[in-house]
């Protein structure tokens, strides 16, 4: 009769040390007795954990006492914890039963690390499987709902989630295993209840197995949706930098695999409706920005940014005195500028060195952000050009536009750092200069 249980040993390695959740019902009992009767053959140490809810007063109460006395006749160690879930679920919100699960799974952690347990065993079975795959259906779930039951998360197992719940009755009687009955299961006012007392007996008619057909499709959406997550996270690794990602090629990913890159890049869950809108917004070409739960896309350069950038800084108007270094804390910059006279040498070419003919200085020379109606006529290229359309030709995102470091005289525009330099103070060998070094700060890493 044991062997009927079909439970699955690959999630309970030898040497393991095993934290049987237990509440005192068929389920569970079950579980625990299949564990400590089997332990010396599959070489692991048992342990139990009896959350009490605080739902059913005494009765509650009489099940956590069962719990106890079971395990301390057999010498299993055993944890229980009272909670109040009623008043949890106001708290944050949640209904009774999701709050339940909460405290009940935060209990649970809590215990197997108290007890140094690396498995958590809970009682869930092909029943519960095909229950929770009907709920997750009724509420229109795609495949990462009709999943069902995951065997394992983290080191939570479920070794009888092949087992029917006749199988496990049949199970107890077989062995005289005493059991609780938790008269809330009877409460139609569940919807798991509902169904499973109005639903699943018509379906069992249609098919006496139907809980292990359930079982079989969740397992087949379950290998369906892990080789497109799978999928989605190497285009990812692939594509993803500075935060954001190619629209052309995301747009072009079937949708099943694209619905699954932005679940996996946003910070909270995103309905049809979200991943629908977040696939049309990634359709368009122009600056543009799209609210998400917890975030804020942005699409511009034909990238979608999956980080809000804030404000860029305010560049003032700064000094350049030779002999003197100037701090641009705003970028992480330091700006040297010095006399020299011009020897042919190159402007570098990345344009972080400059020399600036004198005698072509008018006034101060100074280092800003851009102004409005800020030009230039680019060295080498014979034509005057508005800052703006220099930057859209360099490809600069808005921020980078916002926070470029230009620098000028009181005539206007002689530089703008990392993409040209004015042909108005170029200088010839000899002449005498004024130099510009523009580098990174050693203490800055990160900026703009």
């Amino acid at each position: 009769m044991i062997t009927e249980l079909r439970a699955d040993l690959t999630l309970l390695p030898e040497g393991s040390r095993v934290l049987c959740a237990v509440s005192g019902g068929a389920d569970s009992m079950c579980l625990l007795h299949w564990l400590w009767s089997r332990r010396e053959e599959l070489g692991l140490t048992i342990c139990a954990a009896h959350f009490e809810h605080g739902l059913r007063g005494e009765a509650s109460l009489r099940d956590c006492a069962f719990v106890e006395d079971w395990c301390r006749e057999r010498g299993i160690p055993c944890r229980t914890e009272h909670g109040d879930v009623r008043a949890y679920a106001a708290a944050a919100g949640l209904g009774i039963e999701a709050a339940a699960r909460t405290l009940r799974y935060a209990f649970l952690e809590r215990a197997a690390d108290e007890l140094g347990c690396d498995r958590i065993a809970t009682a869930h079975n092909a029943d519960d499987n095909a229950e929770t795959l009907l709920l997750h259906l009724c509420r229109g779930s795609g495949a990462a709902g009709l999943r069902g039951i995951p065997p394992r998360r983290g080191r939570i197992v479920r070794p009888l989630l092949a087992c029917t719940r006749e199988q496990i009755e049949a199970y107890l009687d077989a062995q005289g295993v005493a059991h609780t009955e938790d008269a809330s299961n009877a409460d139609t006012d569940f919807a798991r209840n509902r169904l499973r007392a109005r639903v699943m007996p018509v379906l069992r008619e249609l098919n006496p197995a139907f809980a292990q057909a359930a079982g079989r499709a969740a397992e087949l959406l379950r290998e369906d949706d892990e080789c497109l997550c799978a999928m989605a996270e190497a285009f990812i690794s692939r594509e993803y930098r500075d935060e954001s990602l190619p629209l052309a090629e995301l747009t072009a990913l079937p949708r099943a695999v694209s619905a699954r890159v932005l679940r996996a890049l946003c910070p909270e869950s995103l309905s049809r409706e979200h991943v629908a809108a977040a696939l049309a917004f990634a359709q368009g070409t122009e600056l543009g920005w799209l609210d998400l739960p917890g975030l804020r896309l942005r699409r511009e350069k034909g990238r979608l940014y999956f980080r809000e950038d804030g404000p860029a800084p305010e560049l003032p108007a700064r000094a350049l005195i030779p002999g003197r270094a100037t701090e641009i804390p705003e970028l992480g910059l330091r700006l040297r500028c010095t006399k020299d006279v011009y020897r042919g040498a190159e402007i570098h070419s990345e344009f972080k060195t400059y020399a600036f003919k004198c005698e072509k200085i008018r006034g101060s020379l100074l280092c800003t952000g851009r102004r409005p109606g800020d030009r230039m006529r680019p060295a080498g290229r014979k034509l005057g050009k508005s800052l703006k359309s220099l930057f859209l030709e360099a490809g600069l995102t808005q921020r980078e536009r916002e926070s470029a470091l230009v620098i000028r005289d009181e005539a206007g525009v002689l530089a703008v750092w990392g993409l040209a330099q004015d042909e108005r103070a170029l200088p010839e060998d000899g002449d005498s200069v004024l130099r510009l070094d523009i580098e990174k700060r050693e203490d800055e890493t990160n900026h703009g």
